[in-house]
């Protein structure tokens, strides 16, 4: 009841309020909006609301309408928050109020008239800077502009003055300026990020100190480190960028981009225009770009940063699982991160493994076990990072995939030592071959991670791998043997053909006799049960000899089921009497 009379006691505030002539449609729309929210309509407000975002409107006329109306952009932010039905259409409608503020604050005509500003009255150059602080990193390129055009030198001072006032927005495009071949312009922006004092400055003004050719620049550059943090001066740079990239990788609040809008800037210097340019990022992966980008300057510093190179791999794959396409600078023909990794090779992947797994990013993980495991052997798979192996690690993550592959790896790998959790490789590798993780993973992911769990099992079996029991995988083999999917019983059956077990032998002379089995399943059967029977001899009950020795016998049985079955019984190696028999059985006389 409260919540209605303070509706309707703004009914009156919202329709007094007036608007100035923006286009008669989009101001009969918002005011309409407006006034049916008010009296508790909101079945037509929602409409009136739909009609408004459909016109597609100028953003900054929609800013300047709920500017002209405080109580009304006060009832649209109520309506967002506490209202079902107009929650959607009235976030939509914010959505292009901060658009347009974001686009009048960025105006580049509204920009360079306030650096002009900067050097007239004392006045208006606290309006301008206050402005430019407003307009925060986007006044940045015109700034530098201005600070490179020779004609304009009577506003350097005022220009360089205003920078370090814009606060820390200003870093990100005034470190990626730094490529300038301006000497001047460089050293103004040295010396404006000395003055802005943020630590994620720091690598690329060591990066000048370590790598330029202008000693005056070098001076300058650790002038400013001195003013941030003078224990920089001791590290490299490529130290310092990788810490930089640790920091957006781990979201870190220093180095949190604003979350006013759904996307952020990545700044490069287009050497051809000579002048800074942004890329616009959705922010779901905007840290991970940037992590990606500091790596790089890192590798730049020092190309023997092996870290910065698993840090940049565990970025990428960090961004891919935001869902998102590659950004546009990547290019049409930017690999993805899989291709990278496998290239890499696992002395980058063990560190942007151990990396994952800490983290706990299941994701990030996957990716990287499945590169260990297309590229990586024995050797290379239980490799030591610290005091941790990684891959071995992987074996005992919560998430069932990263597990499965990891056991995956290790399986192909064939190790041929023991060490602590290889225990978990079939125990993993016997759970896959189930539906256990049918409910996580879905059937085609279930059914895939199948197919190669077994066939890690096969390869195990076969190679007579003595680090790995395989007979600890035995009774979900056994249970594969009844699987739905065929190709499944077949691989349970050829693995279980190596397990000296008489269960194991039965379980495959059951697959084989077993009538509503598919003449191919039977065969692979009888083919494995030959082969345990050259292995271990005799293991089967008296009844699975009498069904088998009937199914040699029987003249209606197919002539490659009959000759399979033939085969597997002639290595059982049985007394003659039954070939004898055989034999006799067909005679004529």
């Amino acid at each position: 009841m409260a919540s209605k009379q303070v509706l309707l006691s703004l009914v009156v505030i919202v329709l007094g309020c007036g608007v100035l002539a923006w286009g008669a449609e989009l101001a009969d729309l918002w005011n309409d909006f407006l006034h049916t929210t008010a009296i508790g309509r909101f079945d037509l407000a929602k409409g009136y609301a739909q009609k408004l975002i459909e016109i597609n409107p100028d953003p900054k006329a929609v800013l300047a309408l709920s500017e002209s109306n405080p109580e009304g952009y006060r009832l649209l932010l109520k309506m967002n928050a506490d209202s079902e039905e107009l929650k959607e259409v009235s976030g939509k409608i914010l959505d292009l109020i901060e658009r347009g503020r974001f686009e009048r604050s960025t105006e580049p005509a509204i920009i360079n008239a306030e650096i002009k500003r900067l050097s007239t009255t004392i006045r208006g150059r606290l309006a301008a800077e206050e402005h430019l602080k407003n307009a925060g990193e986007y006044a940045i390129p015109f700034m530098l502009d201005a600070l490179a055009d020779e004609s304009r030198k009577d506003e350097f001072a005022n220009i360089t003055s205003a920078i370090p006032k814009i606060g820390r927005s200003a870093v990100r495009p005034l470190v990626a300026a730094l490529q300038t071949d301006n000497v001047a312009v460089q050293s103004e922006i040295v010396r404006a990020l000395g003055l802005l004092g943020y630590p994620e400055a720091l690598g690329y003004l060591k990066f000048v100190v370590e790598k330029d050719n202008s000693e005056v620049l070098k001076q300058l550059a650790t002038q400013a480190i001195e003013k941030i943090d003078a224990t920089a001066m001791k590290l490299p740079a490529a130290e310092l960028l990788f810490m930089l990239g640790e920091s957006y990788y781990n979201h870190a609040d220093s180095v949190a981009a604003s979350t006013d809008y759904s996307f952020a800037n990545v700044w490069f210097w287009d050497a051809k225009q000579g002048r800074l340019v942004r890329e616009e990022v959705d922010l779901k992966y905007f840290n991970e770009l940037m992590s990606m980008r500091c790596c790089e300057w890192a590798m730049r510093a020092d190309a023997d940063l092996g870290k910065a190179i698993a840090l940049w791999i565990a970025s990428f794959f960090k961004a891919e699982s935001a869902g998102i396409q590659q950004p546009e600078y990547f290019g049409p023909d930017h690999a993805d991160a899989m291709t990278y990794a496998t290239t890499a090779g696992p002395e980058y992947l063990h560190p942007a493994l151990d990396r994952a797994l800490k983290e706990g990013n299941a994701f990030v993980a996957l990716g990287v076990v499945e590169a260990l495991a297309a590229n990586a052997g024995e050797t290379s798979l239980l490799y030591r990072y610290g005091t941790d192996q990684p891959l071995v690690s992987a074996l005992s993550f919560k998430d069932r995939a990263v597990r499965y592959t990891a056991a995956i790896a290790v399986g192909q790998a064939g190790p041929n030592s023991e060490f602590v959790g290889s225990k978990k490789i079939v125990e993993n590798l016997a759970e896959a071959i189930t539906d256990a993780g049918l409910q996580d993973l879905g059937r085609e992911m279930t059914d895939s991670y199948a197919t190669r769990a077994i066939q890690s099992l096969l390869y195990l079996a076969e190679t007579r791998n003595k680090i790995v029991d395989l007979t600890a995988a035995q009774e979900a083999l056994i249970q594969a043997t009844k699987d739905p999917r065929t190709h499944i019983q077949t691989f349970a059956g050829q693995v279980l053909s190596h397990l000296p077990s008489p269960d194991a032998q039965r379980a495959v002379a059951a697959m084989g006799l077993l009538e509503s089995n598919t003449p191919e399943v039977r065969i692979a059967a009888f083919h494995s049960l030959a082969v345990s029977a050259k292995q271990n001899a005799n293991l089967l009950t008296d009844e699975q000899i009498q069904g088998l020795y009937s199914l040699v016998e029987s003249g209606k049985a197919e002539a490659k089921l009959r000759l399979a079955a033939a085969s597997a019984y002639g290595a059982l190696n049985l007394p003659s009497r039954k070939v004898k028999d055989l034999i006799l059985g067909q005679t004529k006389s």
